[in-house]
């Protein structure tokens, strides 16, 4: 049998394979993209949230979490939920109208789409004719009431989605009942809004977009009142005792009408223009709840004066002689307002107001003085400023995770104490093993640190970087004060802010020590900040260094941005992480590398220029090392100016070459022979390139790769203790890897912890390793004599992994973009390698040690390369035999942002951004998995359901 066995195949091996390795996408942290609809259900206390691309997403209490996604992918225009059911009902932009459950499967609750259907009219008929606009479900929870642009209200039966014809409401029924001197057939064109009786059942409150209004009794089907109004009608809203409804107009106005028990006809109680007299944007949506104190709140979205504020997206909220105009920076999709659901409550007593804008989530706490707002659990704007970098921290010790919660509450004492109040659901899925650490740079200069342990990514802390630097920003502003006499009282709300003070502040690269407590941001403009953590506020100096990785090199000229200012004298920093040294590179590139040995006192950057090592403890700069080639000018001119400085010489030639060409035809005019035009056009097509070589870029053209412009673009840095000299004394080294394929490899003397600060660091160059392809390097790893990646700095000290064996030999990984390969160490001879394949165009991306975990035994786990590539695959591949595990498909290779934007975790999970506001999470391992787990208890079943067979389609869309 033996022969017949695939070479290398082995069923032990395979079988713990199975036990290893799993790949699952788990979960999506942040905010959905472009967001379209909102719904809330008062009886579920769950919140639904629908998108441009045809997903739909519930949320609860932190941890209940579902999700579905509508097979034409259509936008999702409307959502209501089923009165006192766990369904609801979606409204898509081709018409049609999809019924969700949330059914138990398997101890835990799961998102099902149970029918889709389309209302059709007769044939012939226009498409206005059963274009829904308005939804309601009726309380009885057996039908739907759709109101159309033609005017018509069709009822359908749940769940069968069944038009019950007979109980059509046409406008010509709804004329009938209305003198004609009143109103004419146009009246009832467009259903803009459909609202039951809070009190009656039996009666729905029917508004028409050209003013007209109808209480419509469904038992006698026929009108009982109707209510002329003098503009365009935007909404409706009936007030908890039936006995009033307010209208909200085009106008900016909205308006309060009486309705009596008899039928005489009503005149409105009062019309109020909020914010006139000047005209105004139209209310689109209106609340209005009362209270015990007799004072009513109302909240309603628009109504800005339209020459001042017609830019605005406000909400307002006026209660007795306090008033608010909510602004936020976004587009406001739509509002609700979370109130008392008891049916026997006399009174509304709102206690939150909701909004979802394009943007971001915010909840306003309307029972605390001032509303504030309330600290999301969850639905957090990752993208508040666009997201630069990534950077995940696994297993954070108990002290430093207490003291980073500790320096973000300081930070939130702004916020709302209030519980969160959309709360439905029950979480069941187990507690998270350890606490995790994601940490994202942003444009703005700021990191935020996020509790990435379970399904929630909850924002813990926010650091700025900008109190170091001279912006055309005060941090001391505040954007939310408001003069006393300011008309109309607006305040911002909400963190979205895409607008950066400057980019040069935007964050690259980000290390995190998570035992010392040391954090090393770096920049886009050459800025490298040490950090250490104070748990109180402090005023103190930056000390400035600055390392001229051009040094040695004549005759360059940096042509990109300029360096940022820095602050003279003491800074003022809050508690949390406060920088104590600055390093500025020179030239102020883009630092493109960073690694941080927090035991040594030691910080390495990179740029693509070369790279540096400062001791952070003596705060001195110990080398740099200029990696640029005498062919790298690309490197010099900056990211705008070489784009710029391209396209303005290439045009400009080709121009030149169009000119003559005509200009010589036209001397011609005509005359000569094929031959002749050929040999002056080849002559002129070579003059034109000897030229173009003398333009002022001085750039000859050639056909070569972007990646040959920046061959000493430094890719990565590695701090190791291994054997570099010789194979019988081990010491301190760092370890580069650039963009041509170059490995250099520094030997470092670090003084004893007794003579730390009296003597220097020192470094000598030991090694220089050109890999023959000359690809880009992004990774270097050294083994131990065990084949184990050696540990990160201070984690043998702490008790959390085994010295590092160093008695057996060590041996270097180099992984560049199309191999991975082993030396020996210290000859630094090749040992293996392996190759990606060429023919599919393979590179790789990112990649990282992960420890991955057997999910029968707890006694087993290996270290392996997680691999993730330009086609978006991911591999897992074996340490130190280099043996391909298993390949999974993960990213579209066409999401070159989403490749970019990946970042592996220690234990075999991953993020990357499926849009600016979404992380997507993954897993790749069968005992680290992160997902949600929840359960939504289901009502008792009434009288007035009935059981009805399964459509086809339940399985169409799910996942929990």
């Amino acid at each position: 049998m033996r022969r017949f066995l695939r070479p290398g195949h082995d069923p032990v091996r395979e079988r713990l394979k199975r036990d290893l390795f799993q790949f699952n996408k788990t979960v999506e942290h942040g905010f959905p993209h472009q967001p379209s609809a909102l719904g809330y259900s008062p009886f579920l206390r769950l919140m639904a949230i629908g998108t441009r691309s045809g997903a739909i997403k519930l949320y609860g209490a932190p941890g209940v979490e579902f999700m579905g996604l509508h097979e034409e992918n259509n936008t999702v225009m409307q959502i209501h939920f089923i009165p006192d059911q766990c369904q609801l009902v979606t409204l898509l932009d081709d018409n049609s109208l999809h019924l969700w459950s949330l059914k138990q499967h398997g101890g835990a609750s799961e998102l099902l789409e149970e029918h889709h259907f389309t209302l059709k009219g007769p044939p012939g008929s226009p498409p206005s004719a059963t274009q829904v606009a308005a939804v309601l479900p009726h309380s009885s929870r057996e039908v739907l009431y759709l109101g159309t642009e033609s005017g018509n209200i069709f009822v359908v039966e749940l769940p069968s989605f069944r038009v019950l014809e007979d109980r059509t409401i046409t406008p010509e029924a709804v004329l009938q009942r209305i003198p004609e001197d009143n109103c004419n057939r146009r009246s009832c064109e467009l259903v803009e809004a459909l609202r039951e009786h809070p009190k009656n059942p039996d009666q729905i409150l029917i508004g028409y977009s050209r003013g007209l209004i109808v209480l419509w009794d469904l038992q006698n089907n026929k009108a009982t009142h109707h209510f002329l109004g003098s503009q365009q009608l935007e909404n409706l809203y009936w007030q908890r005792d039936g006995s009033k409804f307010i209208s909200c107009q085009y106008d900016g106005s909205y308006t309060q009408w009486p309705v009596s028990s008899d039928n005489r006809q009503p005149e409105p109680l009062e019309n109020t223009v909020p914010y006139g007299p000047f005209p105004c944007k139209a209310i689109s949506k209106i609340y209005w709840q009362t209270t015990k104190n007799g004072l009513p709140y109302i909240i309603f979205q628009g109504g800005m004066p339209r020459a001042s504020y017609g830019d605005r997206h406000s909400i307002s909220v006026i209660h007795g002689s306090q008033q608010t105009a909510f602004d936020f920076t976004s587009r406001v999709i739509d509002f609700f307002i979370i109130f008392s659901s008891d049916p026997t409550a006399e009174f509304d007593d709102p206690c939150a107001l909701v909004v979802l804008a394009e943007e971001e989530l915010v909840v306003i706490d309307l029972k605390s003085a001032g509303w504030p707002a309330v600290h999301p659990p969850y639905l957090a704007s990752l993208h508040c400023s666009a997201i630069t970098c990534s950077h995940h921290v696994s297993n954070i010790p108990l002290k430093l995770w207490e003291r980073i919660i500790s320096a973000g509450s300081k930070q939130n004492i702004h916020y709302s104490s209030m519980p969160w109040p959309i709360d439905g659901g029950t979480n069941i899925a187990p507690d998270p093993p350890q606490r995790d650490l994601l940490l994202t740079g942003h444009e703005d200069g700021t990191v935020r640190f996020w509790d990435a342990s379970g399904v929630c990514l909850h924002l813990l802390y926010k650091l700025s970087t900008v109190r170091v630097f001279l912006t055309d920003a005060d941090p001391n502003d505040n954007m939310n004060t408001l003069g006393e006499d300011e008309w109309p009282p607006l305040r911002k709300v909400g963190t979205f802010d895409p607008y950066s003070d400057d980019p040069r502040l935007g964050i690259q690269k980000i290390y995190l020590c998570k035992y010392s407590g040391y954090l090393a941001v770096a920049g886009t403009a050459g800025q490298v900040l040490v950090m250490e953590l104070n748990d109180e506020d402090a005023e103190h100096v930056v000390d400035h260094a600055e390392a001229d990785l051009l040094q040695d090199q004549e005759g360059y000229r940096w042509k990109g941005h300029e360096k940022l200012k820095t602050r003279d004298g003491p800074v003022r920093f809050e508690a949390g992480f406060q920088p104590f040294v600055l390093v500025q590179c020179q030239p102020p590139a883009v630092v493109t590398s960073l690694a941080l040995h927090s035991e040594w006192k030691l910080v390495a950057f990179g740029t693509s220029h070369g790279f540096g090592l400062f001791d952070h403890q003596q705060k001195r700069l110990v080398f740099v090392k200029c990696t640029l080639h005498p062919s790298d000018q690309l490197a010099l001119e900056g990211p705008l100016s070489r784009v710029k400085s391209l396209k303005k010489s290439l045009r400009q030639s080709f121009r030149r070459i169009r000119r003559s060409r005509v200009s010589s035809r036209k001397r011609r005019g005509g005359s000569g022979n094929a031959s002749e035009v050929q040999e002056a056009n080849a002559k002129f097509d070579q003059d034109a390139l000897q030229e173009m070589e003398l333009a002022p870029v001085q750039r000859k053209i050639e056909a070569r790769s972007a990646e040959d412009s920046f061959t000493g673009f430094v890719r990565t840095l590695y701090f190791a203790d291994t054997f570099l000299r010789d194979s019988s004394r081990h010491c301190p080294s760092l370890w580069a890897g650039t963009n041509g394929g170059t490995v250099y490899a520094f030997c470092l003397r670090v003084p004893p912890a007794e003579r730390r600060m009296d003597e220097p660091v020192r470094a000598e160059q030991a090694k220089e390793i050109q890999l023959m392809h000359r690809a880009p390097v992004v990774g270097i790893l050294v083994l131990d004599g065990r084949s184990t990646p050696l540990p990160e700095p201070l984690e043998v000290a702490h008790d959390l992994s085994k010295s590092p064996d160093m008695q057996g030999s060590h041996q270097l990984l180099v992984v560049s973009e199309e191999q991975f390969k082993v030396f020996t160490l210290p000859k630094v001879s090749s040992k293996l390698k392996l190759k990606l394949t060429a023919l599919e165009g393979c590179r790789v991306r990112k990649v990282t040690v992960a420890n991955f975990g057997s999910c029968k035994t707890d006694d087993y786990s290996e270290n392996d390369l997680a691999v993730l590539t330009n086609l978006g695959d991911i591999q897992i591949i074996s340490l130190p035999f280099l043996k391909l595990q298993i390949r999974y498909p993960c990213i579209r290779k066409e999401d070159v942002s989403g490749i970019a934007s990946c970042v592996f975790t220690k234990y075999g999970q991953g993020f990357y951004l499926i849009s600016p506001s979404e992380f997507e999470r993954f897993s790749l391992s069968t005992k680290w998995l992160v997902e949600p787990r929840c359960i939504v208890d289901m009502p008792e079943v009434t009288s007035n359901n009935h059981v009805h067979s399964k459509s086809g389609t339940e399985n169409a869309a799910r996942k929990s």
